[in-house]
């Protein structure tokens, strides 16, 4: 098999391993670009179809591939393919403060290289009211890892705890002991028996004890 024809089969196994890769990451409309490294080395022919197999294709700029000839005292190289990635990701449109409920406004779909972003985000609705860690200029992409939902219950404020149990719902006043965002769980003390409960948030003001229902 030419050498020639070795690389077109590197390049196309590297491309398999980056759509997989791609729709495992949730990457809207991907594109690869993909550079199989060439150096001086002559590769000997081979009587038998040359075989390729992945080696390590975690790193998109240092996917590593072997090629081997499958015949006794057969030859084996190591190939190195780069990749550069991009896809439709969220980005802002404006500059962004931290710490700031994100607005539909605040953000867009563009296409962006994320070959070095494991953490981006493709969906507009999946991020608003969420804010940011930290400021943002225009144009950057975010990130899951920089993203938190916005505080619903304020230490020291008072809530609602609601429990649902089969047909019947019991509603009491408390005080929050800790900030949460919906989802998570936080202390609650039971105003009339003073009782600390593990309460999970379920919007502004409304929570429910941790162990009854919830997800």
């Amino acid at each position: 098999m030419p050498a020639d024809n070795i690389f077109l089969q590197v390049e196309q196994l590297a491309r398999e391993h980056l759509a997989q890769q791609a729709a495992s990451a949730g990457l809207l409309e991907p594109l690869f670009e993909i550079t199989v490294v060439k150096n001086s080395r002559v590769i000997p022919p081979c009587a038998k179809p040359v075989a390729i197999e992945a080696q390590d294709s975690r790193s998109l700029q240092r996917m590593r591939f072997v090629a081997s000839c499958p015949v006794p005292g057969g030859w084996r190289y190591e190939m190195l393919a780069r990749a550069v990635v991009t896809a439709k990701v969220v980005v802002t449109t404006a500059p962004v403060t931290a710490n700031t409920p994100l607005q539909a406004g605040d953000i867009t779909l563009a296409r962006r290289d994320v070959t070095l972003i494991s953490d981006s985000v493709s969906s507009i609705p999946a991020v608003v009211a969420q804010s940011s860690r930290r400021s943002l200029r225009a144009g950057e992409v975010l990130r899951e890892g920089q993203l938190a939902s916005p505080v619903l219950v304020k230490s020291g404020s008072a809530v609602n705890i609601v429990a649902h149990r089969e047909q019947i719902q019991v509603s009491m006043a408390g005080e929050a002991m800790d900030a949460g965002a919906a989802g998570e769980v936080i202390r609650v003390r039971n105003a009339s028996s003073g009782t600390i409960i593990r309460a999970r948030v379920l919007e502004t003001g409304l929570v429910e004890p941790a162990d009854i229902g919830g997800k």
